[in-house]
């Protein structure tokens, strides 16, 4: 048997016969204040939030799960501490309710200016 001859455009890979010691970067002045990509960086961080909101933040979430042909499932959570879960289609729709009349109850939710003004 003999071995198959080698195509002309495959070619093994060169290894180092031995340690290689890694190149050496120019040391700069260190005394002196950064230059360069550092100095240009600052500015960035100090602009304005582009993506600035108009004040409102999530407090509650409701997370539904209801697969085809599967039981659904509920969960209420608020950053007061609440923390409900229903399972079935009558406890699920019950906590809907609950939960879109806990906004309204929600401590969170009261305008702090209006139970100071009252």
């Amino acid at each position: 048997m003999s071995t198959p001859p080698r195509h002309s455009l495959k070619s093994l890979p060169v290894t180092p016969t031995g340690p290689r010691a890694a190149a050496q970067a120019a040391l700069g002045p260190a005394v002196d204040e950064p230059k360069g990509a550092a100095r240009e960086g600052v500015p960035s961080a100090l602009r304005a939030d582009p993506h600035q909101g108009d004040g409102r933040y999530p407090v509650a979430w409701l997370h539904i799960r209801a697969p085809r042909g599967a039981v659904p499932t509920a969960i209420s959570t608020c950053l007061c501490g609440r923390d409900r879960s229903a399972v079935g289609h009558t406890k699920v729709l019950a906590l809907i309710e609950d939960h879109t009349a806990h906004r309204d109850a929600c401590p969170l939710r009261i305008n702090q200016e209006g139970r100071q003004a009252a």
